[in-house]
């Protein structure tokens, strides 16, 4: 009898426990653990984890519930596996986040979405390969708006280098609230960690494409940022009258001639006017403009002495300057400001946080 047993490769053959049951009184469920144990001796990586929670917890309870198996029922087990394999001709994925990959390109991206929120996104397997995946861009409002404890697992569970960036993006009190809650994670359980990456999973897939990645603030104020003074002023009193609150995030999103003593670092300016050319800054001198003065007398007591002399000599010798002629010089600062800016040669005071 006992050279008849056949003890799974790595499982040591016991010497008192009964084999078991011919495979003929087999459930299924005991063939599915035979299979499995057998694949893992062999180091085979089976992806159970994208199972069901409850499979795998049923899975693994019939495997601690079974011993040994004798080498005729492995072999009639092992066979039946094998034909089941071979009498399938093609296999759909389980789920709909399976099928929504596949369909890719091929269904309405806000049908997938629709799909995707209906569902309630049921996900097999780890949904923070999910969040993972995702732009920063698309994970900072989360940071944002949910609790710093929340915040915190969403940091923990992405890379170093992502979660690093991220958190030099926030405001720098809601950073340092955030970075403590990381201290108080280690308590968390698993449960409330997956709990929250398939909420925060869903509602990121849930989302249907956006045309514009911008929000409508910025991309307001970037307009405005290249208009004129008075179509600004204009447009930020209409906003005034129709959205207040609106309004005042658009004038906070703007950067415009004015803004340059209070947010430029009077250091920078020798790097900022390399980029102008001398002629708009005469011309924006001697538009002699109250309303942009005192950016004007910024700009001139940052630069050389010898070259602020200059400027203010030949002001003198320009005939009354156009109003577009004066914007056009004044863009030619600011288009300066935003290059630097892009490629971090400086940075705007009240950005640094």
């Amino acid at each position: 009898m006992t050279n008849d047993l056949a003890p799974i490769p790595g499982q040591s053959l016991p010497a008192t426990d009964a084999p078991m049951p011919p495979r003929g009184d087999l459930s299924r469920r005991q063939k599915a653990a035979i299979v499995v144990r057998l694949l893992l001796a062999e180091g085979v990586k089976v992806p159970l984890n994208e199972l069901p929670e409850s499979l795998q917890s049923e899975l693994a309870t019939q495997m601690s519930q079974m011993r040994y198996v004798d080498r005729g029922t492995l072999r009639e087990v092992i066979e039946e596996f094998a034909e089941e394999l071979d009498d399938i001709g093609l296999a759909f994925p389980a789920g709909i986040e399976g099928t929504l990959q596949i369909l890719e390109g091929v269904i309405s991206p806000d049908i997938a979405a629709r799909l995707r929120k209906q569902s309630g996104l049921i996900w097999t397997h780890d949904p923070w390969d999910t969040i993972s995946a995702i732009d920063s861009g698309r994970l900072l409002p989360f940071l944002q708006n949910e609790s710093p404890e929340v915040a915190a697992v969403i940091l923990s569970k992405l890379k170093a280098g992502k979660a690093a960036e991220l958190l030099s993006r926030l405001p720098g009190e809601r950073a340092r609230r955030i970075t403590y809650a990381v201290s108080e994670t280690e308590t968390v359980a698993p449960v409330t960690v997956r709990r929250i990456g398939l909420s925060l999973a869903a509602t990121l897939q849930a989302e249907p494409p956006k045309e514009f990645v911008t929000a409508a603030v910025d991309r307001v104020g970037a307009i405005l940022n290249m208009s004129e003074l008075e179509t600004r002023e204009d447009v930020l009193a209409g906003l005034d009258e129709e959205d207040k609150g609106f309004a005042d995030e658009v004038r906070r999103s703007i950067f415009t001639f004015p803004d340059i003593p209070k947010r430029i670092e009077p250091l920078d300016v020798p790097t900022i006017l390399r980029g102008v050319d001398q002629a708009a800054l005469v011309t924006i001198v001697a538009a002699k403009d109250p309303r942009m003065q005192e950016a004007v007398d910024f700009l001139l007591d940052n630069m050389s002495k010898r070259l602020a002399g200059a400027i203010r000599d030949d002001a003198t010798e320009v005939d009354a300057v156009k109003s577009k002629q004066a914007d056009i010089a004044r863009r030619e600062v600011l288009d300066a400001i935003r290059t630097l800016m892009d490629a971090k040669e400086i940075v705007l005071i009240g950005d640094e946080d």
